[in-house]
């Protein structure tokens, strides 16, 4: 290979992408960096050729044959390109099915039906052509005023690792590769803000924020990896070769590809200010271990080449990454495609099936975070349906939605998906009238919609009060990628609506239809219910009104602990005895609700939690509880085992998730639950930054990280055991 067509592997190439802004920085650099007039020696990725503008897919899926039989027919080595796209809610394609966001994947606690959720996208994508998603999101929430909360699966990093990596086994098991983002450490920035520094030290990446990745590449095989734009430390994520190469690759065995965030290699330049040039960005960003330059060529492409012939960076590297991606296309079957005959059409997009899953995830993720019985409602009760996500389709979707990351820059162009409104939805569903009114926007400060909510309030037996974000990109949002937020208010004037119909004294349900938590410890007091939903999808409306009316029991639990205030932030159920409420500062971070928490309309009782005896530091704890439904209609809870290391050589956390289960439960119906968790789990850092296992007492308990239902104690007994990386990452559960 000569190295112009060594290097054209290196690149993607974006088409399509003039007139829309969707990643950073875009409108600053060039839209192709060359790589059109590289294509003439081969490709290495096509950039979102459905993801970018509403194309009919089956129109976009036969221009993207033949832009692939023009690279096998029209170049010397007649090499297809990986085409990648956003999947992070679903395909982020026109007409696509959208499913609920990350968050509610982690409030769902269902790892099955997440996979489920994953083989389906992955095979939608596969019939389009696409090789290649750029999800999951395994950042570990650590500040929910950072925007992008809302593509992250929660604060915890078993529940994010063991989600995760369901969804990577989905994804891939249709034949697509998946790509883990970002890596690592991008969700810490300060003060919650996009592509701040990360002032983190080791200990807290490595016991924290890698887990997940680790689990989702050895646990579940996944096949890319995209850096983080961030700097941890001081060094950013996309010139580290100790974190894309020494762990990944060295240490974890990853042997499939690192492609750049987009724009992140040219960043290095343009912000970062570590790189003269493109060519010395291209030059760290290679040599640290990037793989792939997306979402175009600026830097591997002119300026990567001439530093190349000018001696400054070895031909070597780019041997390196080029062998890594033709032996990914050889596994996907590129190397012997020749894109003959017919291009794919007629591909369901939106299927039954597709519309099940979503439903089925929407209702499991809905969190019922208090409730004074005023729920379920009486189908026969006058309902006042209010506020600004009440009837707002786009409420339902997530900022890498297609219709809030592409359509929102298309006014007039239709959604392309049945997506009935939380108010539509119970209008359809009640017997009683529905009465409708906005009351307000979601962030500007109009309240000339007051008096109608008040009025309908007023008139009605019980007010539902939509509350919430809009998900969007770089300030066209409340949540979302460079959205990020300094309160944790609700948006505009959403509370003083709140607080006028609070006034007319008619009961108020509270429904969060949000990406991060806000602090609603006001509401919790005042309102006759609350219920939380993160971004639920296009089944969402319909989730909410079966809920609402009782038609399903709520078994969501909060993936990210609601918190009183953001004065309190950054703040973790993770943390030690010093950084929770203590006798020696008067400022109380306590949160409103704490991670694991949930209601049902049911309730449930756990017996006695038996531990068979102790446990090797290098082995298992077997722990099981019966478990009961003890009210009058089914439902399904979610156990959650936690444990406590009483003692150790430093501060450790004073709950951990240890392993979950959900269990659905008949009335006055039992089942045992019975957990083997590796004691891996309880691995930490140790004072020479060596992850170990220390001997000594630990203290388990079912319910959340706060409240303990059933209780018991395991000795860990042996030598300090210092991980070696072949341990078990994730616990074994039976439900009997």
């Amino acid at each position: 290979m000569t190295l112009e067509e060594k290097l054209a592997q290196l690149v993607g190439f974006w088409e399509g992408e003039e007139g829309d802004s969707v990643a950073p920085l875009q409108g600053e650099l060039s839209s192709t960096g060359g790589a059109g007039e590289a294509m003439r020696h081969g490709l290495g990725q096509i950039t979102r050729a459905y993801g970018t503008n509403p194309v009919e897919p089956d129109e976009r899926a036969a221009w993207l044959w033949e832009r692939q039989r023009a690279l096998v027919t029209g170049t010397r080595l007649g090499i297809p390109a990986i085409v990648h796209e956003e999947c992070l809610t679903g395909l982020a394609a026109w007409k696509a099915a959208t499913f609920p966001s990350p968050p509610a994947w982690g409030a769902s606690f269902d790892d099955a039906l997440v996979e489920r959720m994953g083989a389906l996208i992955g095979s939608s994508m596969a019939a389009l052509g696409i090789h290649q998603g750029l999800a999951p999101v395994l950042d570990v929430v650590r500040d929910p005023r950072w925007g992008r909360t809302e593509e992250a699966i929660s604060e915890d990093p078993l529940l994010v690792g063991s989600i995760g990596t369901a969804y990577v086994r989905g994804l891939q098991s249709a034949g697509v590769d998946a790509t883990l983002k970002h890596f690592a450490g991008y969700s810490a920035s300060a003060a919650g803000r996009n592509f701040a520094p990360v002032s983190m030290g080791p200990r807290e990446l490595a016991d924290t924020v890698l887990p997940p990745f680790e689990m989702a590449v050895k646990d579940g095989g996944a096949r890319a990896v995209m850096h983080a734009y961030t700097a941890v430390d001081g060094v950013p994520s996309v010139a580290d070769r100790r974190l894309l190469t020494a762990l990944l690759r060295d240490e974890w065995g990853f042997d499939g590809v690192v492609v750049a965030d987009y724009f992140g290699v040219a960043f290095l330049h343009v912000l970062h200010d570590v790189a003269a040039d493109l060519g010395e960005a291209a030059s760290m960003a290679l040599a640290a271990g990037v793989d792939v330059e997306l979402p175009t060529g600026d830097a591997y492409l002119g300026p990567l080449a001439a530093a190349v012939r000018a001696g400054s960076v070895p031909e070597e590297l780019v041997d390196r990454s080029v062998v890594r991606v033709l032996a990914q296309k050889e596994r996907l079957g590129l190397l012997d495609r020749d894109f003959a005959g017919a291009p794919p059409g007629g591909v369901d997009l939106d299927s039954p099936e597709h519309r099940a899953v979503a439903r089925a995830l929407a209702e499991e993720s809905i969190v019922l975070v208090s409730n004074d019985g005023t729920l379920p409602l009486s189908p026969a009760s006058r309902v006042a349906v209010i506020g600004p996500n009440a009837d707002r389709a786009q409420a339902l979707f997530g900022c890498y939605s297609f219709v809030n990351h592409v359509l929102a820059q298309r006014p007039g162009v239709a959604m392309g998906i049945e997506a009935p409104t939380m108010a539509a939805a119970l209008a359809a569903r009640w017997e009683a009238p529905v009465t409708v009114a906005r009351g307000c926007g979601v962030s500007d400060p109009d309240r000339s919609g007051f008096d109608a909510a008040v009025e309908a309030a007023r008139g009605a037996d019980v007010a539902v009060i939509a509350v919430g974000d809009h998900a969007g990109l770089f300030g066209r949002g409340t949540v979302g990628e460079g959205c990020d937020a300094d309160s944790l208010e609700l948006p505009g004037v959403q509370r003083a609506l709140v607080e006028a119909v609070l006034e007319t004294g008619t009961p108020v349900v509270l429904v969060a239809l949000t990406g991060r938590p806000y602090a609603l410890g006001w509401a919790m007091e005042r309102c006759a219910a609350v219920v939380q939903a993160y971004f639920p999808g296009e089944e969402g409306g319909g989730a909410l009104a079966a809920v609402l009316a009782g038609d399903v029991n709520p078994s969501g639990r909060l993936p990210i602990t609601l918190p009183r205030s953001a004065g309190a932030q950054p703040y973790t159920y993770l943390h030690s005895r010093l950084g929770g409420a203590t006798e020696v500062t008067h400022v109380d971070p306590t949160p409103a609700a704490e991670f694991g928490h949930g209601l049902s309309y049911t309730a449930f009782s756990h017996e006695e939690l038996g531990v068979a005896g102790p446990a090797a530091t290098d082995g298992w704890i077997e722990v099981e509880v019966s478990v009961v439904n003890t009210g009058a209609r089914a439902g399904t809870e979610v156990v959650q085992l936690y444990g406590r290391d009483v003692r150790a050589s430093l501060p450790r956390p004073v709950a951990q998730l240890l392993a979950y289960a959900r269990v659905p439960l008949a009335p006055e119906e039992s089942r045992i639950v019975r957990f083997r968790v590796p004691t891996s789990r309880l691995a930490f850092s140790g004072v020479d930054l060596a992850r170990v296992v220390e001997p000594g007492e630990v203290e388990l308990w079912t319910g959340t990280s706060e409240r303990r239902r059933a209780t018991a104690t395991v000795d860990l007994v042996g030598p300090v055991h210092r991980l070696t990386g072949e341990e078990p990452r994730l616990p074994v559960v039976e439900v009997g």
